[in-house]
């Protein structure tokens, strides 16, 4: 028998995914003449591939985050601290400074994306699996350290823009701002196949984090192989992340504002109702936002500066009402 809460959670989620299904029809449908066969399919051939992207993105920031918190054992901080954000804009600055805004790195968006991924996967892997061997499996640790790779990375980010040719600045300028326009749909296909894979590999430790969030004790007690589980779903987080930066740019508090969303309404501590609810809120948040962005504001502001100012006003009110507790 399940729960009252459990059911009341089941009737959130189908709400949310009900919202999602109207935002979507609303982004696809509005403002298109669906008399004309011809001006529908060109309609569709545009938003169709950013609505894909729209959702991938909303899955894997909202389902990483909510892992990443329950690691960290912290609902105030967000994945963006692993540092991939701010590797990726070193990546696309370093592009145009060194081989120019003409470059085939540059122009070429399937080269642009291997190019992240596979930087942003070795960092990740090679810095995050070391690190956390080398501070004997201190998740704390690993947290300091993406901290201060963030502010190194952006250090040399700022170093180089400020030596670089004003033209090839505002060239870089379009690349560093997380966007949804002029969508490669090869890119979504093998993102799609990469989150599959990703997921695929850590599916053990997902389905453990019920366990893993009683503490280190009590799951070592229970059988589960600890130190290996957190070390792998860190490395499935940063990556999810280093694809989702990848495909659209950085988007910083929106990961921050969909998990504590999802964990305020659905009140529970089960783990597939919060990622996919965190999922859901971004799927929300990401539409729903483009859908104004495009035809509220006709485009004079990018969604990332809705999130980044609403996530950061989100998180002084959790650190307020933290403090009321």
């Amino acid at each position: 028998m399940k729960s009252a809460v459990i059911r009341a959670n089941e009737r959130k989620l189908l709400l949310m995914a009900a919202l999602v299904l109207l935002c979507t029809v609303g982004y696809l449908l509005l403002e298109v003449n669906l008399a004309n066969p011809r001006l529908l399919a060109y309609a569709m051939k545009l938003r169709v591939p950013k609505v894909v992207v729209m959702l991938i993105t909303a899955f894997t920031i909202g389902g990483a985050s909510i892992v990443f918190q329950s690691v960290i054992n912290n609902t105030i901080v967000t994945p963006c601290l692993l540092g991939m954000n701010s590797l990726y804009t070193l990546i696309h600055t370093a592009v145009v400074f060194f081989l120019g805004s003409g470059s085939l790195i540059a122009v070429n968006a399937n080269l642009a994306f291997g190019v992240d991924i596979v930087l942003m996967g070795l960092v990740a892997t090679v810095t995050y699996s070391w690190i956390f061997q080398k501070t004997k499996h201190n998740v704390l640790y690993v947290l300091l350290v993406g901290t201060v790779l963030t502010s190194f990375f952006g250090s040399l980010q700022s170093t180089i823009t400020r030596v670089m040719d004003p033209n090839e600045y505002d060239a870089l300028l379009t690349t560093l701002v997380a966007s949804f326009s002029n969508i490669n749909s090869e890119i979504v296909l093998f993102a799609v196949v990469l989150l599959a894979g990703v997921t695929f590999a850590i599916r053990k430790e997902l389905a453990l984090l019920d366990v893993l969030t009683l503490g280190k004790a009590q799951a070592i007690n229970l059988g589960v192989d600890y130190d290996r589980c957190i070390r792998r779903l860190l490395l499935g987080v940063t990556l999810y992340i280093a694809v989702a930066t990848a495909m659209v740019g950085p988007i910083s508090f929106l990961g921050l504002i969909v998990a504590n969303l999802s964990r305020q309404l659905l009140k529970t501590y089960r783990h597939s109702q919060l990622i996919l609810g965190s999922a859901l809120f971004g799927m929300i948040v990401l539409v729903g936002g483009q859908l104004l962005v495009e035809h509220v504001v006709s485009y004079t502001v990018p969604i990332s500066v809705f999130i980044t100012v609403g996530g950061g006003l989100y998180f002084l009110y959790l650190l307020l009402t933290r403090k009321k507790v």
